[in-house]
């Protein structure tokens, strides 16, 4: 699969990004930045170290912001790891900060393909790179509640034993503790979750909430999945799909909201974002949406105080 795609951020998630699309074969060619350029290059040559056993052929180099230029993909993932005990939105002030520069020599680079975001708090940060980047909904986005849309299916299949392929379900609103999960939207093997033996709503809502603070407790951070996630949307970016993955833009009126970005079902395509899907969810679940995205609204706004400091 040709194309270049550059990650900015060669930490813990970064590196991940890039491994990850490499061992899918991943676009032709995937470039590493960092503000320590050795790291970067050490990552490159790790990673590249992987491929001779079986060979892929993929270019894994370090870089620096001019090649984002002519990427047909730009990922950021800057920012520090959450440590345990953290929320997502507690990363917030240094999040802001490290944007701003961020998005100052990415405007001197210049941009080539759509640009995604990972950094946490995910729909704020988003939200504060297309601001600083002053690009259109479509070409910046957060990976929103991708990650959050992987544990629920993982959870629903231990549930029910059903194979995770054969479970359509998304998790929608902020990519953290007050996401929602709109199950008259969800199928199990083609069923209604309420008519599958073992299905516990209670307990797939806790554990999606759950699953990345007990990673972090045990191991110190998450990589792998928000890795093979972020490898998955950039391959669908890639081809071209028009595949259907929620991620986080900035709404215009769809779900009845406006001037934030939230996770919601997307259509996904070479630019970027082509399509927000508006799944016919329930009274209670358009409710529980409304309080998911005034969290995120409220901490858009300390995110607008901080940036109009610097």
């Amino acid at each position: 699969m040709k194309g270049k795609i550059v990650v900015l951020g060669a930490g813990h998630v970064g590196s991940h990004v890039a491994r990850a699309l490499a061992g899918g074969q991943i676009g032709s060619e995937i470039v590493l930045v960092d503000l320590l350029p050795e790291k970067a290059a050490a990552q490159a040559m790790d990673i590249a170290d992987a491929f001779t056993y079986p060979f892929v052929p993929v270019t894994v180099r370090t870089g620096d912001y001019g090649d984002c230029a002519d990427a047909d993909v730009i990922v950021s993932a800057i920012g520090k790891p959450r440590e345990p005990g953290q929320t997502r939105l507690d990363l917030l002030g240094d999040s802001v900060r490290m944007i701003h520069v961020l998005a100052r020599d990415l405007r001197k680079a210049g941009l080539g393909g759509p640009v995604i975001s990972i950094t946490n708090p995910c729909d704020i940060a988003a939200d504060c790179l297309r601001k600083e980047l002053n690009l259109d909904r479509s070409r910046v986005f957060g990976t929103g509640t991708l990650l959050d849309t992987a544990r629920l299916i993982r959870t629903l299949s231990e549930q029910t034993g059903c194979p995770r392929n054969k479970i359509n379900a998304c998790v929608m609103g902020e990519h953290g503790d007050s996401s929602i999960i709109p199950f008259s939207a969800v199928r199990i093997a083609g069923k209604a979750p309420r008519d599958v033996a073992g299905f516990n709503a209670e307990d797939a809502l806790r554990r999606t909430h759950e699953i990345g603070m007990d990673i972090i407790n045990g191991k110190g951070s998450t990589e792998f999945g928000i890795g093979q996630a972020t490898a998955f949307l950039v391959q669908n970016i890639l081809t071209d799909s028009k595949a259907v993955l929620p991620l986080s833009p900035l709404l215009k009126g769809e779900y009845g909201l406006t001037g934030i970005h939230c996770g919601v079902p997307c259509m996904i395509g070479r630019q970027g974002i082509v399509q927000i899907i508006e799944l016919p969810i329930t009274e209670e679940e358009q409710q529980a949406l409304n309080r998911s995205a005034s969290v995120i609204e409220k901490h858009i706004r300390l995110a607008d105080e901080i940036r109009a400091s610097l």
